[in-house]
């Protein structure tokens, strides 16, 4: 039995103290139930926050071994929680390590995560149990991801040429990017606010913001637009 079965199994006295930073508080809510009951997993969750100067406040303040880390937030994103608590991930003894846990599974979000200093990535779709494993995995320095965004990973650290820069894509926010890819991809506006875990009203706004944005005039032109720029 491995020491995180143990943890998790209640016969091991490890102990790993977690930050959880997403912007969704019945998120927050669910992975606390999941993952936090700590005589059972060893997790104790020490502090939460919803945006970008939360998430380094309570980081600063409760210096936790692992953060689990939205990539889409309030105030810059995940990116700019990792450039900010940079000083903590480097620290000599005790640094604060980061596991990226979203809904998103775009390659651009993935290794934008990576590169600013998280230590893995996995999806939402993830079990309570595996979510578990990973803390402690990365508690331990070790590199974790869900299966499939692993090769995102390799692929663009094995490429020495940085990736162009597209102007237009970058008027939009990190969650405009995410709601253009799944209107992309498809799905109607009640199937993103449940992916997103936001209203249908939110979903339009976000859809008539990239529109006016990209200078687009419907959900056509923009599934083509994401499709030539290979984001589906």
């Amino acid at each position: 039995m491995t020491t995180e079965d143990s943890a998790v199994n209640g016969t091991e006295t490890r102990r790993v103290r977690v930050v959880l930073v997403d912007d969704h508080r019945m998120f927050r809510a669910g992975v606390q139930a999941e993952i936090g009951e700590t005589a059972r997993t060893g997790v104790e969750v020490v502090g939460e926050a919803a945006d970008v100067d939360q998430a380094v406040t309570v980081i600063t303040a409760t210096r936790p071994e692992v953060v689990l880390l939205d990539v889409h937030l309030p105030g810059g994103g995940g990116v700019e929680v990792l450039r900010r608590c940079a000083p903590l991930m480097a620290a000599a003894e005790n640094p604060v390590r980061f596991l990226a846990l979203s809904v998103s599974d775009a390659a651009e979000d993935v290794i934008g995560v990576i590169r600013g200093g998280a230590r893995g990535y996995v999806t939402k779709t993830i079990t309570g149990t595996d979510l578990v494993h990973s803390v402690y995995r990365v508690q331990d320095g070790d590199a974790v991801f869900s299966p499939r965004l692993a090769g995102f990973v390799l692929d663009a650290f094995a490429s020495t040429d940085a990736p162009p820069v597209d102007e237009d894509l970058d008027r939009l926010t990190q969650r405009e990017r995410e709601v253009l890819r799944l209107i992309a991809r498809g799905y109607a506006y009640k199937e993103i606010a449940k992916q997103l875990f936001i209203s249908v009203k939110t979903v339009e706004s976000h859809v008539s913001a990239v529109l006016r944005k990209l200078q687009l005039s419907n959900r056509h032109e923009l599934t083509r637009w994401a499709t030539a720029r290979r984001l589906v």
